[in-house]
């Protein structure tokens, strides 16, 4: 490979990777990847340090191959000075200036994001959002987060906190999420379809029921993967706790497309392997509730990169830097 390469850092509260990637055009080709344990600081960033020799060497190249760096870890962190400040799943990672540490290390640009940006930014160029100007990117995983695609470039806010879309109040009562009761999140999540679940299997149970996806009357084994395959089987109080869920995406929906009028949203994760599920009750509480003009030039479409946006995440990063 004679062309500049691009080095993705993706930084987890239990794992770390380093992935090398070469632009082809308006795509990127994932040539290799390393992944090890998170363990403390010193010795994470070391490894770190050491994977990226590491996978230059296998593909015959060196430091000065590298074109950018790209650096992906879960918030609060600062992209502006490239500072990781004290994430909750990242203990001991105060304060530690990551971007200063590997761009003087390997002599090459680098920056850093919180993942639902990454996110974003990967869907925004390699996946359902290539082409766009103005997309919005939603996790929908175990939470919800977001990242912001505005006028052509990822829009962060003024200390990074923009996109934090799982902290809106859609109910003044309902599931947890992001500290919040009734919150986007507490709808909208993993763990907020497995609370609606436990509550409204335990109505059944309290009322001599059985409930197909919580054998023995036991709460504590609930997932929103159990339920989905239950919906998919019939199971009409599965039905009732993902229709619970599809209307108030679709209610949260409204208020993303009536503000920032984007022209597309993608979602990923729960909504992007069960669209068929979630799409008519979600699109009727759209159609009902946001404003016509603003709904009709926006489409909502699934993540594209699937499993792999992890991979293509921190190298969009790279990507990205001009």
């Amino acid at each position: 490979m004679e062309e500049k390469v691009l080095i993705g850092v993706d930084i987890g509260g239990t794992k770390c990777a380093v992935t090398l990637g070469l632009p082809k055009e308006d795509d990127l080709d994932i040539k290799d990847k390393i992944s090890f344990p998170t363990t403390d600081v010193r010795n994470t960033i070391e490894e770190i340090k050491a994977s990226i020799i590491a996978i230059l060497k296998r593909s015959g190249l060196d430091k000065t191959s590298i074109r950018a760096i790209g650096i992906s870890c879960g918030g609060p962190l600062d992209s502006h000075t490239g500072v990781i400040m004290s994430p909750p799943n990242l203990p001991g990672w105060d304060n530690i200036p990551i971007v200063r540490i590997l761009s003087d290390e390997f002599g090459a640009p680098a920056a850093v994001h919180n993942d639902a940006n990454a996110c974003a930014l990967a869907e925004w160029k390699f996946g359902a959002g290539k082409g766009t100007r103005n997309m919005v990117f939603m996790t929908f995983g175990t939470g919800l987060g977001a990242g912001l695609i505005l006028d052509g470039k990822l829009y962060t806010g003024t200390n990074d906190n923009a996109g934090e879309l799982g902290h809106l109040r859609l109910e003044s009562f309902g599931p947890v999420g992001y500290g919040k009761t009734g919150s986007f999140e507490g709808f909208c999540s993993g763990s907020g379809i497995e609370q609606l679940a436990r509550d409204l299997a335990k109505e059944e149970l309290q009322m001599g029921r059985k409930v197909s996806w919580c054998p023995g009357g036991d709460l504590s084994g609930i997932t929103a993967k159990k339920v989905a395959e239950a919906l998919r089987n019939g199971d009409p109080l599965a039905r009732k706790v993902y229709d619970i869920s599809a209307r108030h995406l679709g209610m949260g929906l409204s208020i993303v497309i009536d503000i920032l009028n984007p022209e597309m949203i993608v979602i990923g994760s729960i909504y992007a392997r069960n669209e068929d599920v979630f799409q008519p009750l979600m699109r009727e509480v759209i159609d009902n509730e946001s404003l016509p003009l603003a709904n009709k030039v926006c489409r909502i479409v699934p993540a594209a990169l699937g499993e792999s946006i992890g991979d293509y995440a921190a190298l969009s990063i790279a990507a990205n830097i001009q």
